[in-house]
């Protein structure tokens, strides 16, 4: 059963331009409405329920390891997440934004480099 996953993976990594490892540490409850162009280097930890859209990049930059997303977290299209950072639960990454830097829980953050514009109360 083993070999007919490998080929579908592949066969769904041709179609989509996508590149997720199959043996990635990638928690349940991953939604991936439009799975083109997305790269997930395969040592980044990404949380349960996490949205990711198309053509985003989950790598590593030289001499720094890869990025761990936090639970509920949403990532916009185009999103760049590079490096040795950690975003924290329940945050949304704009589109396009460049995130080289760690950020906490519930933050949102756009922008190239990437920043906190506000953070989320305990009531949304």
């Amino acid at each position: 059963m083993r070999a007919v996953w490998v080929v579908q993976h592949r066969f769904w990594s041709v179609v989509t331009g996508a590149e997720i490892p199959l043996n990635g540490r990638i928690g349940g409850g991953l939604l991936i409405p439009h799975p083109n162009g997305i790269v997930i280097h395969p040592d980044t930890q990404v949380g349960p329920n996490c949205l990711i859209f198309q053509q985003v990049t989950l790598g590593t930059r030289e001499g720094k390891g890869p990025p761990v997303i936090g639970a509920h977290v949403d990532i916009g299209a185009g999103a760049k997440i590079l490096g040795d950072v950690r975003i924290g639960a329940h945050s949304t990454i704009g589109a396009n934004a460049v995130v080289i830097s760690s950020f906490p829980a519930r933050s949102k953050i756009v922008g190239i480099p990437a920043r906190s514009v506000e953070r989320q109360s305990d009531d949304e």
